[in-house]
């Protein structure tokens, strides 16, 4: 019988968001396709340092028993084959339970998502990231340089996610952005009770959810929702988590500020917002990815 994912939080992510291959990326960025290669097969025995999603990759597989898979880690790189092999010694090198990699030598592998199942996308690259989304996988623009993950928190995935065009549709972003702050709260208070449509990161919402409510050994979840809303507008994000029966441990609605002290505070092991002004704000604190959705990102 053929093995399948089934039942299981799949991701999908580029070496590139795994582990620091940026020395290395200067070579393949410059189009010299055979000097990188070389480069990596002499590094073989050399372990990659860990990347900006490193720490969230850990303790998502730290939710595994031997006979009970519960989250599926699949490495999806535009990296050729022989640069394959670093990045699966480097995660044995870690103890990552990592046995799935697709790897494509500069081509979009974000085809690949689809036969994977996989509900999350997290890759260096903005056009493959776009193209995941456009296909309906939720996915975010790792920033190599953003700050990594505290320790503090070694049994607890903690996840941050921006609402509008992340969590939820954008349709109030896009009032926002055409009539304005005024007409944004109005318009939120007129349909507070009426739940907002899905964004593309409700799907793993719901997985990290399915994963706090069945604990496996010592980890947990921590979720929080960091949002630019206010009162009056804070009503109606709270009503849609609850229509969808789903929790959030902490919801910071900051009226503007700059998210990225709040962040620091919480100390998550990854922070979606689909603002690249946010991003940037966030990822000198704390690890970031920008979620290029809605009418932000046109």
């Amino acid at each position: 019988m053929a093995a399948n994912l089934d039942g299981q939080l799949v991701v999908a992510i580029s070496s590139r968001a795994l582990f620091d291959f940026e020395a290395e990326n200067l070579l393949f960025e410059a189009g010299d396709d055979r000097a990188y290669m070389a480069l990596q097969e002499s590094r073989l025995d050399l372990p990659a340092k860990p990347g900006v999603a490193f720490s969230l990759v850990n303790k998502l597989l730290a939710f595994n028993q031997p006979a009970h898979p519960r989250v599926e880690i699949v490495v999806l790189s535009r990296n050729d084959p022989v640069s394959g092999m670093r990045v699966f010694r480097s995660a044995a090198h870690y103890g990552l339970g990592i046995q799935r990699g697709v790897f494509t030598r500069g081509e979009s592998p974000w085809r690949y998502l689809r036969p994977l199942k996989a509900q999350l996308f997290l890759s260096t690259n903005e056009t493959d990231v776009r193209s995941a989304l456009a296909a309906g996988v939720a996915a975010a623009r790792v920033l190599p340089l953003s700050a990594r993950a505290s320790g503090e928190h070694p049994f607890e995935v903690r996840i941050a996610f921006d609402g509008d065009a992340v969590l939820f549709s954008d349709e109030a972003e896009q009032v926002f952005q055409r009539d304005g702050l005024n007409a944004f709260q109005s318009h939120e208070r007129t349909h507070a009770n009426t739940p907002l449509a899905a964004g593309p990161f409700k799907p793993v919402l719901e997985a990290l959810q399915r994963l706090q409510q069945n604990p496996s050994g010592p980890m947990r979840v921590r979720t929080a929702l960091v949002t630019a809303r206010s009162a009056p507008a804070h009503e109606r994000a709270i009503r849609t988590l609850m229509d969808w029966q789903i929790e959030v441990d902490e919801a910071m609605f900051l009226g503007g500020l700059a998210k990225g002290e709040f962040l620091r505070e919480f100390e998550p092991d990854f922070f979606f917002d689909d603002q690249a002004g946010h991003v940037a704000n966030a990822s000198p604190h704390v690890p970031a990815g920008h979620v290029a959705s809605g009418i932000s990102n046109l």
